[in-house]
């Protein structure tokens, strides 16, 4: 595909994708939301890691309410099925971590794009809002259904009804995301963060990855019995055979992922 409102980059297992609209905040447009899903399952297959960020002063401000002529012709079931799902299913499926690296405001849909990633960085002077029923909806891009799990039924509520600005050191404190980081130490943390994932053993990261996002549909039995599955397959790669080495050789595993 050729990306015209995002970048890939591809380097040393990491792939970066960066939102790239400044201009605009990096606000969502139907070719954009296309892209980015494109460039995440194309990231997948040949990196190690994804990084998703963006362009200029913002994340994403959500949704670009000036891609369509007006608000009362847009089918916003179809554009959430059509669109959004494709795209945060591309995140939420990619075979390797993904990372957020949130350098600005992320409001609307563009909160929810990056709390859809694994892993979420925030510059402290970045921050998250549902900003929804400031116009007269409801949360979407998955809003309802991470932000409880994140933040807790009472915070999640508020967030919504509210709309309120969550600034990166709540969104730590609050459970929301991994890591708020001072400004001047934003980049160079989630490149050294996703150069760690880059070199690690990439086969168990997408098994922990898969049973972790599963077990909110799984009885304690269920997923007792899906960890020693998925242990047993993660015993026999050759990362684990090279994990044990190192370790009893005290030095620093070279993992395959695989």
């Amino acid at each position: 595909m050729d990306y015209q409102t995002i970048t890939f980059e591809l380097a040393a297992g990491v792939c970066i994708i960066t939102l790239n609209r400044a201009d605009k905040m990096n606000a969502l447009t139907t070719q954009m939301r296309a892209e980015i899903a494109h460039a995440v399952t194309q990231g997948g297959k040949e990196a190690r890691v994804v990084v998703l960020t963006g362009a200029g002063r913002a994340f994403c401000s959500g949704q670009d309410l000036g891609d369509r002529t007006t608000a009362a012709s847009v089918d916003l079931e179809r554009t959430l099925r059509d669109e959004y799902q494709p795209m945060l299913r591309a995140i939420v499926d990619c075979p390797v971590p993904t990372i957020a690296a949130v350098n600005g405001p992320a409001a609307g849909a563009g909160a929810n794009l990056a709390l859809a990633c694994d892993v979420v960085f925030a510059a402290e002077n970045a921050y998250f809002m549902q900003a929804f029923t400031r116009i007269g909806l409801i949360p979407d891009a998955g809003g309802t259904y991470v932000l409880p799990r994140q933040m807790g039924m009472a915070k999640a509520m508020g967030a919504a009804l509210f709309a309120d600005k969550i600034s990166a050191r709540q969104a730590d404190d609050w459970g929301m995301i991994w890591q708020a980081v001072p400004a001047a130490q934003f980049e160079a943390t989630w490149r050294e963060r996703a150069s760690y994932l880059a070199n690690g053993p990439t086969a168990a990261f997408a098994a922990a990855k898969s049973a972790i996002r599963g077990s909110w549909d799984n009885t304690l039995e269920d997923q007792l019995a899906y960890e020693a599955q998925e242990q047993g397959k993660c015993g026999k790669s050759r990362d684990f055979k090279e994990g044990v080495l190192a370790f009893t050789q005290k030095r620093a595993p070279t993992f395959e992922g695989r």
